[in-house]
């Protein structure tokens, strides 16, 4: 009778590179850790329909496999025992590959069928399912992670770098707080990752206001002088510390944290921060949208709750999070009224959804707002303590102001009896307490991808600039001539 033995499990790593090692049909001493010594018999190559592979196992035993097929289209392979010391009997195998497009990941199934001596069944199923199966799983998973490129035929893998090195870096730091002119570019480590940690070659560093906020010394527990600034950036992984799964050197990804440092050509992160990039969204876009776009997306869905008929008043909505905000509210069906400095960042403005534009550079919206709409269910305000007055009076009873930034100037405390007039409620949020696990990370970013692919937010314009260059982008940024978003490339 014959026995029957199937095991299946996910790879974190992309379909290409799983195949790439497993088709190989000689690569498996490479990576599995009962082969001790593998040849191709007859010069042939190890990707031959027919081709026979000899080897022996770290207990002794010999084994003679000959491969039957090999698909690259289905990612699927077979093949059978022709001779072994073992007592597998018409032993038959087959490999199978599939993509996982959740994070970009394998299925891998491995099946097999044999027959056995009396009395041998349940040992040898044991042995094929767990000494050769799992422990497959498990040892393929560990060579990808110390680089998962297999070496020419009669070479052997280098060993890994010793985890200890530093790897040069550029960053950007800020010498004293003040103005642009304290972002200066230095020579520095990033250090190899501990345990939890990945270390990743950064392509483009999202700049954002909040970075300024650090520059100019208004958080000084957040970043000292001497620090870098920035909160996330978009790369490619070159090594991951103990304990890091879902993440291999070569992926790219992009991250966000809640501690500065980003401006820097090689950075080493938490892994928690770190998520895998979809192949359509490149570096420069990760870096432009993703804490952007994560906020857009909690001001929207959580703190603003925006539903068809809601009338959100957007600040700067030619700005990186204003278009995002403007775009994905109409999608909602909202009434979208949004505040701009110029007739150029109104145009921008309309062309990414936002219906009421107006055009101010003395802060004074309110009657223009109650004119076009009758006040604001919502408003989402990034100016500070220049428009608090007017924020208060364009809202409309039982509306809530969030506040998410003080381009003018720190907002003084708000008196709760200017809320209770109306009703009115007031938020301060961070984005890095609606993004608190992996999970909410891995989910909102999902859906700003998917929001991305549906139309339902567009790229905003991205202002580039060299790491190098960072004092001339904050100079713009603070300057208002900026529309949309901006990124550093390194």
């Amino acid at each position: 009778m014959l026995q029957k033995v199937v095991r299946s499990t996910i790879i974190d790593a992309p379909i290409e590179r799983v195949w790439a090692v497993i088709r190989d049909f000689n690569s498996h001493d490479q990576w599995h850790a009962v082969v001790d010594q593998s040849r191709i018999e007859g010069g042939e190559r190890s990707d031959q329909v027919g081709c026979v592979r000899n080897f022996t196992l770290k207990d002794g035993n010999h084994i003679r496999e000959q491969l039957l097929t090999l698909d690259d289209r289905e990612y699927k392979s077979t093949y059978c025992i022709v001779e072994a010391t073992v007592p597998l009997q018409r032993y038959v195998a087959t490999v199978t590959l599939k993509p996982v497009t959740d994070g970009n990941r394998t299925f891998w199934h491995w099946e097999s069928t044999f027959a056995t001596p009396p009395g041998m069944e349940r040992e040898l199923r044991d042995m094929v399912a767990q000494g050769v199966y799992e422990a497959g799983f498990e040892n393929l998973r560990h060579h990808l992670r110390l680089g998962g490129d297999l070496v020419a035929p009669g070479q052997r893998r280098a060993e890994p770098l010793p985890t200890a090195l530093p790897v040069p870096c550029r960053r950007v730091i800020v010498r004293g707080y003040g103005g642009p002119e304290q972002l200066v570019a230095v020579d520095g480590e990033a250090p190899a990752p501990r345990a939890g940690e990945v270390r990743i070659r950064q392509r483009a560093i999202g700049v954002n206001f909040f970075d300024v906020y650090l520059r100019r010394g208004w958080i000084p527990p957040l970043l000292a002088a001497g620090g870098a600034p920035g909160m996330e950036a978009a790369g490619t992984v070159l090594d991951v510390g103990p304990g890091v799964v879902g993440l291999l050197p070569g992926d790219r990804v992009a991250y966000l944290g809640p501690q500065p440092g980003a401006y820097a050509s090689v950075r080493t992160v938490p892994a928690d921060w770190v998520l895998r990039l979809p192949p359509e969204v490149a570096d420069e876009t990760a870096a432009a949208l993703l804490l952007k776009g994560l906020t857009a997306h909690y001001l929207l869905h959580d703190l603003g709750r925006v539903q068809r008929g809601t009338r959100l008043l957007v600040h700067a909505a030619a700005g990186g999070v204003g278009l995002l905000l403007c775009a994905w509210a109409r999608r909602l069906g909202a009434t979208v009224v949004g505040t701009v400095s110029s007739d150029e960042k109104a145009r921008l403005a309309r062309e990414h959804g936002c219906e009421h534009v107006i055009v101010t550079r003395d802060y004074r919206f309110a009657d223009a707002v109650q004119r076009a709409v009758g006040g604001a269910d919502v408003v989402v305000d990034g100016l500070g303590d220049a428009a608090r007055e007017q924020n208060l009076a364009v809202l409309a009873p039982r509306g809530h102001w969030i506040s998410l930034g003080q381009a003018s100037g720190p907002l003084a405390p708000i008196d709760p009896d200017a809320l209770v007039a109306k009703s009115l409620s007031f938020s301060r949020p961070v984005v890095f307490d609606y993004v608190a696990t992996r999970a909410e990370l891995l989910q909102r970013a999902q859906a700003l991808w998917a929001a991305l692919a549906d139309g339902s937010i567009r790229l905003p314009p991205i202002e580039r600039h060299t790491l190098e260059s960072a004092a001339a982008a904050h100079e713009r940024l603070e300057s208002r001539r900026t529309s949309g978003a901006m990124v550093l490339l390194a």
